[in-house]
């Protein structure tokens, strides 16, 4: 540690904190463009400047290393007229644009010029233009408003991992380009413009469509995948305008996937606002409440329990898998599961199901072995903390699947289970660096654990963890990454085969917004009810329609993949005659003569505690033992040589709201047409 004195106050910091880092830690406020906390160090705006003792001229803060007892004078005149005069040099060329620009009101460049700027330009010339570039569907240019701070060009070099942006030209010629006309191909490209302190980089789907100030602000997650990131959802009326990231430290920090961000549109299109019943025309009919569920009561006593089957979607909050569950089972069935766990899910042990090492330790670990995952598009925030522990730490990452773009230096060994044998048995040249590591990670995907030989395949897992000291007294590096936002909440609460589950023809299948059945997989004579927000794939195969809520409509519980419970909130009005979904099944239950024994939100939380008491701690990860999963007596050389095959096909469209997301299907062109791999 070693003392400096800002402002004549003297603070105690650690050794190579930078001169703005101290004034921070005494609540001194230094203005800054260019500056992030997250971002390498550039210097370019100088709007930094502050006054040090003994040197003949203000110093940029950001960039000057606190030396110690160094005297510190941030608010002197020296400093005020050195801040006036680089703002008047930044407007040299900025134009006027604020009453036409999306950033207006939440623009840096317009508070900082209202507090340290000057009343008047002394600038006569003429000012300079600059072209818009095209960076794709959802991010918007106006370059001539670019101040040239590069925090986008560090951004998508440091964090995003690709080198799309970049610096052009010197001096009065400079600006931020992509070299060759090129989209910006990346899966968090939407935060430059929220790394942007102008209105140069602006949302395109956002774009003329409101004012921050007109804006109302919820704070909610993101269930597009299974990470759960910290989101701010900002409606105006009964719509959502826009979705920003919230900061979370052991989540996403301050960042969002472009799925996330910008599938909010879907929100709008194609949802179900009434109950429906299919007439033997095969035409949908609009009914009342109270005529659909009585028409699934009577479906629902027509077949014996052993013919019912409920599967519940990727997007299901744990409170409607909890009503579901409960229903089906006072109804005598035992065959629940939740989408993307298939039929043989293993919930005795949470540290088979869940990231154990933890979204942000993730950072420590000095090897990585990737099976059977394609990390940037099933978990981009995933993908990035690994990204962040190859910069910092030289960690070694590997993989074993579809081969991957992962945006940092890593190994591909294999395509399947051919190498994972290897691996276990001590014959690739890999096992190696398992000796070498101090902390190793095993990420395996979700839909590896639906392998045709799952036993043998977790087998050989067994041997790589055990061997590789995966797991050790203060660091548990076996993880298993979860597809949906629902899966880890929904294995929680029991939602797999119960021993007593038959294996008859299903008759009467309930889906709680569960779209990735085809055709195929649903019986001919089944009777289908689906319940859920969306028109997507199963609602065009249910015979009733039980139209339910959607994510910023409720208050739902979810799980993320590393064990952690968040909670949404509801930040629209329900579209039309849609109900909470819990609601509905509750509703049900009671038309059906099976009444369950809750009324209210919080009777049916005191359910949830009995059953998983971890999901009424919000926030909080309770550390599951250590084991990674029962140990199997089945050899590894019994696994059926096979690739592994991809989970993520299309990253823009994985479930009902970004199927029916028209940026989404915007993106989906963009990348796809241009013969981009994005998955």
């Amino acid at each position: 540690m070693i003392e400096v004195s800002v402002d004549g106050q003297s603070v105690q910091i650690p050794k190579g904190m930078t001169v703005l880092q101290a004034c921070e830690l005494v609540g001194v406020s230094i203005p800054r463009f260019c500056y992030h906390s997250r971002l390498s160090i550039a210097g370019n705006c100088r709007m930094c400047l502050v006054e040090v003792e003994k040197t003949p001229k203000p110093v940029a803060s950001c960039a000057m290393p606190a030396l110690p007892g160094m005297k510190i004078k941030t608010d002197t005149p020296l400093c005020k007229k050195a801040r006036e005069g680089v703002m008047e040099f930044l407007l040299l060329n900025h134009p006027l644009d604020c009453p036409i620009c999306d950033q207006g009101g939440e623009c840096d460049l317009q508070d900082q010029s209202m507090v340290f700027g000057s009343d008047r330009g002394r600038f006569t010339e003429t000012k300079r233009t600059v072209l818009d570039k095209n960076l794709g569907p959802l991010v918007k240019t106006i370059m001539t408003r670019c101040i040239q701070c590069t925090r986008c060009v560090r951004f998508a070099k440091e964090i995003a991992g690709v080198e799309d942006l970049g610096v052009l030209g010197r001096g009065g010629s400079e600006e931020i380009g992509t070299y060759v006309e090129n989209l910006m191909t990346s899966e968090l490209s939407g935060n430059v413009i929220d790394v942007c302190p102008v209105g140069a980089l602006t949302s395109k789907p956002y774009a003329f469509t409101a004012r921050s100030w007109e804006l109302k602000s919820t704070e909610s997650i993101d269930v597009t995948d299974a990470v759960g990131s910290n989101i701010r959802i900002d409606s105006r009326g009964p719509e959502v305008m826009r979705i920003l990231p919230r900061l979370h430290e052991e989540v996403n920090e301050e960042w969002i996937s472009d799925k996330a961000r910008f599938s909010y549109d879907g929100l709008k299109r194609q949802r179900l606002s009434e109950p429906m019943i299919r007439r033997p025309d095969g035409r949908l009919e609009a009914v009342s409440w109270h005529d659909a569920l009585e028409s699934v009561a009577e479906a629902a006593h027509r077949v014996k329990p052993e013919e019912m089957a409920g599967i519940a979607g990727k997007l299901s909050d744990a409170e409607s898998m909890m009503a579901l569950k409960d229903f089906l089972n006072k109804m005598g069935c035992e065959r629940i599961w939740s989408e993307g766990d298939g039929k043989s899910a293993n919930v005795d042990f949470r540290s088979s199901f869940l990231l154990n090492t933890g979204i942000a330790s993730l950072e420590y670990a000095d090897l990585c072995l990737l099976i059977g995952t394609q990390l940037r598009w099933e978990a981009p925030l995933v993908n990035a903390r690994l990204r962040k522990a190859v910069r910092s730490s030289r960690a070694k990452v590997a993989s074993i699947g579809p081969p991957t773009d992962l945006n940092y230096p890593h190994q591909h060994l294999g395509t399947g289970s051919e190498t994972l044998i290897k691996i276990a048995e001590g014959r690739h040249p890999f096992c190696a660096e398992f000796g070498r590591a101090q902390r190793p990670a095993v990420i395996v995907g979700s839909g590896l654990l639906e392998h045709s030989d799952k036993s043998a395949v977790m087998a050989a897992l067994e041997i790589i963890v055990e061997q590789g000291k995966v797991v050790q007294d203060d660091w548990n590096g076996f993880n298993v990454l979860m597809l949906n936002a629902a899966q880890a909440a929904g294995r929680d609460l029991g939602l797999v085969q119960g021993a007593r589950a038959h294996s008859s023809e299903i008759k009467f299948l309930y889906l709680l917004g569960a779209d990735e059945l085809t055709p195929a997989d649903i019986p001919a004579n089944s009777f289908v009810v689906y319940q859920g927000h969306h028109g997507d794939r199963s609602a065009y195969r249910a015979n009733i329609i039980l139209p339910g809520t959607a994510y910023t409509e409720k208050e739902g519980t979810y799980e993320n993949t590393e064990g952690r419970t968040q909670q949404t909130s509801p930040a629209v009005p329900t579209v039309g005659d849609s109900r909470d979904d819990w609601k509905i099944i509750r509703a049900l239950s009671e038309v059906a003569g099976v009444r369950l024994p809750y009324d209210t939100a919080n009777g049916l939380r005191a359910r949830m505690l009995a059953v998983s008491p971890n999901l009424l701690r919000v926030d909080d990860v309770e550390s599951p033992v250590e084991l990674p999963f029962p140990l199997k007596n089945q050899s590894p050389s019994a696994v059926v040589l096979s690739s592994f095959p991809k989970t993520v096909e299309n990253f823009y469209m994985t479930d009902a709201i970004t199927r029916a997301s028209r940026t989404m299907a915007q993106c989906t062109t963009a990348f796809f047409g241009k013969g981009e791999e994005r998955a």
